[in-house]
């Protein structure tokens, strides 16, 4: 970028702009997938297996398929031989451990199981279609307890030979034996967390739109990347690329769990060009918390070592999932990231870990907003039981353990190489917003009134922004148009994370525009440039990167011709407001609209060496492995003793992300973490019976916190930049990780009197007052 064109201070990122999206959603005009109708389009209807595992004897489609309106019925026998070739391919070099074959063939895995796939001419004649597929199932015997799938001579896929996806693991715990040995004191548990699940406002959906003529197709997703539904779709049709296009307009969130396409996508990308006609799939509520996937079912055993003063010497991990029957992605990296992480952002000197995923005949386990989120959940309850069994106060302990900026750069035992975080600062800034000794008085007071309240304090430290492969990189192309107006393409879309709101605000900034010159068009693949879209807390920082590779590059062009008109020496022009202007000389300036006129309408008049036209494309490499970022939670609760029932007082969230490109923006990817999070601990829960049955697959027994349960959010931002561009970090998955330990330690500490130690979730009612119960038996 030409050093001495300026356009000033940052006039819009830091600030409280408006969502730009806003008026679109909240007045009810977004455009989701189902809100889309193409010319005679069909549409899909799943038949679905009812058992958690049975053989498949026989099915009998034609009672369906002589229904007037039913295009086709496809079985695993129609669509599975046309991708065993490309889905290897695709995915099966990454992770051959856990193949997803489209539709269930000889043996249905779980409840949900797609079996086969109706297309008809209406949505209403194709589910009615799909209850007159007879399918023959001779039932078998299921592993629905992961805890037990090990050991179990039940085989979810007989061909893997085990139930053991696979495990990864470092230092053996057998080497820390004289550490714990020699230990003033040791605290261990075994902390369990239940199935919950993102449960996004819209589920998945797509429509794929084939195009016999000239072999394209055209796929509207509800997804978080589109560009990796393409390649996902080249790869399993064996289509080129570019003869497929994706487009995203606003998807009602996300979470992870749209991250990668699923078995019931992939379906209907190999049906669609059999019948030759548009195929719209959208699940409905059922359907997504029957078979989108689950989330955090798992334990370990965990122990720490402390010396006499309550400093750690050593912590120890011993980590299970469950995995379900087809889990997407890959889950046992993300098994070793949370043994990776289970240090957190504390002094530890040394660690151990191992981490073991299942596979179990319950749904596929799915990517959820922190997927790694369990090291936190343990290690913050297990300080809490710490410092309870050393009589010191779980806030002073953490004190005694958290990192320090001068401690910086700084390597856990496991490799993870912490910088650019506040530990500390954010810590002891939520304890003020909190007052935390005004708290304590005020607990003893309600104590002594027959009341209890609690407090619950978490600390973390997550890696955002990834720097490898595909997450690695992201591009933009700006284009200012003949008026002067701006469009910045960048691959990613609306998903809640109001990606289009900060990329305007970066791109005005970058360029000296006046904000509301400048637009953004996201989310087709036929426009913008590959990107590996809304995942890994990723957005805002490699955006930031992508606008201020592609903007230096305009910046360039706009200050020659502006200082070529003006006959004016390059170092004197300044850019504000649409405006270039001679520093100096405040009248002597021209508008971006009259320089853009030059550069289409006047090439002839340009400087020598100056293109015609004011569009760039460009591409932001990270240059670190990852972007680290932490955060304090502060949770005040009371407990109900008699009901079981918790009521959360207060809430208070520290967090450093950095310079914030928008406060507004921020704060509610906070808040709709923490929300999930406080989901998850006392509301949802996604539950088989012992026969593998689902029995959460409706809003009436899947319980999600209203905003009668969820007290007001206060926020706290201590920002250290990042190494990345503009210092960014990102801010999307902490909510979620930070909110789980945080409740369950306020719970804990409310009944800490009657000596109740809480390490199994979820914290129903019914839960408490068993705990309270199993404490006053004799």
């Amino acid at each position: 970028m030409t050093g001495a064109a300026h356009s000033g201070a940052a006039r819009y990122a830091g600030t409280r702009v408006a969502r730009i999206e806003d008026a679109r959603l909240l007045t009810g005009h977004g455009t989701y997938v189902d809100d889309i109708a193409l010319p005679w389009m069909l549409h899909a209807s799943f038949v679905r297996s009812p058992y958690a595992r049975a053989a498949i004897r026989g099915i009998d489609t034609s009672a369906a398929c002589a229904l007037p309106g039913v295009r086709a019925v496809f079985t695993a026998a129609d669509l599975n031989p046309d991708v065993r070739e490309q889905w290897h391919t695709a995915v099966g070099k990454a992770s051959p451990e856990t193949p997803r074959p489209p539709l269930a063939e000889d043996e249905v895995r779980f409840v949900g199981d797609p079996v086969a796939l109706v297309v008809a001419d209406t949505l209403y004649l194709a589910e009615d279609a799909a209850e007159l597929v007879d399918v023959d199932y001779e039932p078998l015997p299921a592993v629905v307890d992961y805890r037990e799938a090990e050991g179990s001579a039940v085989l979810v896929h007989e061909e893997h030979g085990s139930n053991v996806v696979g495990e990864l693991a470092g230092l053996p715990a057998s080497a820390l034996d004289d550490v714990f040995d020699a230990a003033a004191h040791v605290a261990s548990a075994s902390i369990f967390q239940h199935a919950y699940a993102p449960v996004p406002m819209e589920g998945r959906g797509l429509i794929v739109d084939y195009s016999r003529a000239t072999g394209e197709l055209t796929i509207h997703s509800a997804t978080q990347s589109p560009h990796e539904v393409r390649l996902f779709c080249s790869r399993l049709l064996g289509v080129p690329e570019h003869r497929i296009r994706v487009v995203m307009r606003d998807t009602g969130g996300g979470f992870g769990q749209k991250i990668m396409v699923q078995r019931d996508e992939m379906c209907v990308m190999l049906a669609a060009p059999k019948v030759g006609a548009p195929v719209k799939w959208v699940e409905d509520r059922r359907e997504n918390l029957l078979a989108a996937g689950q989330s955090r079912h798992e334990h370990a055993d965990v122990r720490m070592a402390f010396d006499g003063e309550g400093a750690i010497q050593a912590a120890v991990i011993d980590f299970v999932c469950d995995c379900g029957a087809y889990p997407t992605p890959w889950p046992v990296g993300t098994a070793a990231a949370v043994g990776v992480l289970f240090p957190g952002p504390y002094g530890v000197p040394r660690a151990s870990f191992r981490a073991k995923a299942l596979y179990t005949n319950t749904v596929g386990r799915a990517a959820y907003r922190g997927p790694w989120q369990y090291e936190s959940l343990a290690r913050e309850v297990l300080l809490d039981i710490a410092a309870r069994q050393m009589d010191i106060d779980p806030v002073e302990l953490r004190r005694r353990n958290l990192l320090r900026r001068d401690e910086l750069p700084y390597a856990n035992p496991n490799g993870m190489t912490y910088d650019s975080i506040s530990p500390l600062e954010t810590f002891e800034q939520a304890l003020g917003l909190l007052d935390y000794d005004a708290f304590r008085a005020e607990q003893a007071e309600a104590r002594s009134e027959g009341r209890h309240l609690g407090v619950g304090v978490a600390n973390y430290v997550e890696p955002s922004t990834p720097g490898f492969g595909a997450y690695g990189t992201e591009a933009a192309t700006i284009r200012i148009e003949p008026s002067g107006a701006v469009n910045v393409y960048i691959a990613g879309g609306s998903t809640g994370n109001s990606i289009e709101t900060t990329v305007v605000q970066l791109t005005a900034d970058a360029l000296g525009v006046a904000i509301g010159d400048v637009a953004t068009i996201q989310g087709d693949t036929a426009v913008t440039g590959f990107g590996a879209g809304a995942a890994g807390s990723r957005s805002g920082s490699m955006t930031a990167g992508a606008v201020r590779e592609t903007a230096s590059i305009l910046r360039d062009r706009i200050v020659a011709i502006a200082a070529h008109a003006l006959e004016a020496a390059v170092e004197d022009i300044e850019l504000a407001e649409s405006r270039a202007s001679v520093r100096g000389s405040p009248s002597a300036g021209i508008s971006f609209a009259d320089v853009a006129a030059l550069a289409y309408f006047n090439p002839a008049k340009l400087p020598a060496g100056v293109p015609a036209g004011l569009e760039a494309s460009a591409r932001y490499t990270a240059g670190t492995g990852s972007i680290w970022v932490n955060a304090t939670h502060v949770c005040t609760c009371e407990v109900d003793v008699v009901t079981g029932q918790v009521t959360l007082l207060r809430y208070i969230v520290s967090e450093d992300c950095g310079p914030m490109i928008n406060p507004n923006v921020v704060e509610g990817q906070i808040a709709g973490g923490v929300v999930q999070g406080i989901g998850g601990v006392l509301y949802e829960h996604l539950r088989y019976d012992e026969q593998g049955n689902p029995v959460t697959t409706t809003f009436m027994d899947y319980l999600l916190p209203t905003a009668a349960e969820v007290p007001a959010i206060e926020y706290g931002h201590v920002e250290t930049p990042s190494p990345g561009p503009g210092g960014y970090k990102g801010v999307g998955e902490g909510g979620a990780i930070g909110a789980p330990p945080a409740v369950v330690n306020a719970v804990a500490d409310a009944l800490a009197p009657f000596g109740v130690r809480v390490t199994d979730l979820p914290l129903t009612p019914s839960r408490l007052v068993a705990l309270l119960q199993e404490r006053n038996e004799p």
